[in-house]
């Protein structure tokens, strides 16, 4: 394993065990809301420092991009670790046990290194650009469906862009014509990495973060997936709308997806 792919895998881990053991003692669990629908708790933070105490006892002078914390450039600024301590950060709070830790390492603005990782199934999800996917140090590959017919698709629904809802009600209500069923369990880091070991066929949504795809994003593509905006370009760290799949679902997907969205929402 790669020196650097280490380090992440050691820091997912210590926050895992900062969840875990939080996950043991809900009460002492301190909710505060950042925006409407977006909540953070102390478990977030705490778990967020111990990976970056973790990285930064080997990598000092490398930035972090962490979804509490923000953005600090560092003295190596090719350099950048793309953190979310805690994805599913609803789930945890109320004790649903759907949640993981997401690190990424991006050198020159390029992810090269992710790791996903569900401290309570103890699933470890690892990819290095260019080496494949692993999850526990198996390789994995994304689903060989060959059309949406039969597929599980899973999404998350835009609460921070509720104005989108009506056109995004009307993509799931299109895909459920040829899918089996849909799923939104609501962690988007999660929904990545079942992409990427073939548990769903398909993933989408829209108005996410960079925190919340970069490791995913590597991972599937590792896994012999495919990761494209709303309009099947390659626009979404910036746009933040997501569709992951392999190439025939991602196909099928991305038609019914543009007859259903505004222009305005294909990117």
């Amino acid at each position: 394993m790669h020196a650097m792919l280490n380090i992440a895998v050691r820091a997912a881990r210590a926050a895992g065990r900062v969840i875990s053991k939080a996950s043991e003692n809900p009460q002492h669990i301190e909710v505060t809301t950042k925006s409407l629908n977006d909540f953070v708790t102390n478990v977030d933070k705490a778990a967020e420092d111990a990976i970056i105490s973790t990285i930064h006892k080997s990598y000092p002078r490398h930035g972090i991009l962490a979804e509490e914390s923000g953005a600090k450039v560092g003295d190596d600024a090719d350099y950048q670790w793309i953190i979310d301590p805690l994805d599913g950060t609803t789930n945890f709070m109320r004790g649903i046990p759907h949640f993981c830790v997401s690190i990424a390492l991006a050198v020159k603005g390029v992810v090269q290194h992710a790791v996903v990782y569900d401290p309570m199934r103890d699933e470890l999800f690892t990819a290095s650009r260019g080496g494949g996917a692993q999850l526990n140090g198996y390789r994995i590959r994304v689903s060989n469906a060959k059309s949406l017919e039969g597929t599980l698709i899973a999404t998350g629904f835009p609460f921070r862009m509720k104005h989108i809802l009506p056109d995004y009600l009307k993509v799931v209500s299109s895909l459920c014509e040829e899918a089996a069923d849909i799923r939104r369990a609501g962690s988007a880091a999660l929904d990545l990495v079942y992409v990427a070991c073939g548990r769903l066929d398909g993933y989408f949504e829209a108005g996410l973060h960079q925190w919340d795809t970069a490791a995913g994003d590597l991972i599937v593509r590792e896994a012999g997936g495919m990761v494209t905006d709303f309009g099947g370009g390659t626009n979404q760290a910036k746009s933040g709308n997501i569709v992951a799949g392999n190439q025939k679902v991602i196909q099928g997907m991305l038609n019914r997806m543009r007859k259903e969205l505004p222009k305005s929402l294909q990117n």
